[in-house]
């Protein structure tokens, strides 16, 4: 299956062969594009699920033999245990969630009790993965994410294609970085810009034929007298 990620060095989405299912109740913040969400490799109910339909096969075989109660209580009850640890291995599988965005690294386990942890991609510091032989062929393994947050290091299991996830991360890890410094250089070509631009000229005064104007315009109404007339006229022309 195809997904989405964020090229680093244009931020436009191109494409992979990881899958991306956006969980239900996961938030994403402003400006924050969903990358992964990765439920662990099938193996992790690998154990659960051959252990199941080996319970079936043979609590089936002794079921059809007819024997004694205990014996057939035995097979039955082994089948529903199975069965249930199955169906137990699956529920987890389906709650657990490794996602990555473009500004963070959570995971997130649990239906009703519920584990997360969560590291901003600034704060990471290294990723390792491994992977054990039979690992490689199945194509699963374990990542570990070093950050400087106060958790430390934490170790992720059952990672699909983790040398795939340790690329994209690094990948993110960029493009949050060239985000972060365009960011700063759009503030500081802001602030220098403000800084240089001159200051707006000052207002052109009234000039005093204009004021002048305005008095006889006033003297004409009968707002002024003709001594206050003629004193304002003389202050203006004194001016001059």
């Amino acid at each position: 299956m195809d997904d989405r990620r964020s090229d680093p060095g244009s931020g436009h989405l191109v494409r992979t062969i990881l899958p991306v299912v956006p969980p239900s109740d996961f938030i994403l913040r402003d400006g924050e594009d969903l990358v992964l969400d990765l439920h662990p490799h099938w193996w992790y109910f690998a154990g659960a699920f051959i252990s199941a339909v080996i319970a079936i096969a043979i609590g089936g075989a002794v079921l059809s033999q007819n024997w004694n109660s205990i014996i057939d209580i035995i097979a039955g009850l082994a089948i529903i245990g199975t069965l249930l640890w199955l169906a137990e291995r699956y529920v987890r599988w389906v709650s657990t969630h490794f996602i990555l965005t473009s500004d963070r690294i959570v995971y997130r386990s649990g239906i009703i009790a519920k584990h997360g942890i969560e590291f901003p991609l600034q704060r990471v510091n290294t990723i390792f993965f491994s992977q054990r032989m039979f690992e490689r062929i199945l194509g699963l393994g374990d990542l570990r994410v070093e950050s400087a947050s106060e958790t430390g290091a934490q170790v992720f299991e059952d990672i699909k294609s983790p040398s795939k996830v340790q690329h994209e991360i690094y990948a993110q890890m960029e493009a949050n970085e060239n985000r972060g410094l365009n960011k700063l250089g759009d503030q500081l070509t802001a602030a220098t810009a403000r800084q240089s631009a001159p200051p707006p000229p000052p207002e052109a005064g009234q000039s005093v034929a204009d004021q002048i104007a305005d008095l006889h315009s006033l003297h004409e109404q009968g707002a002024l007298t003709d001594a206050e007339f003629e004193t304002k006229k003389a202050e203006l022309l004194g001016r001059m």
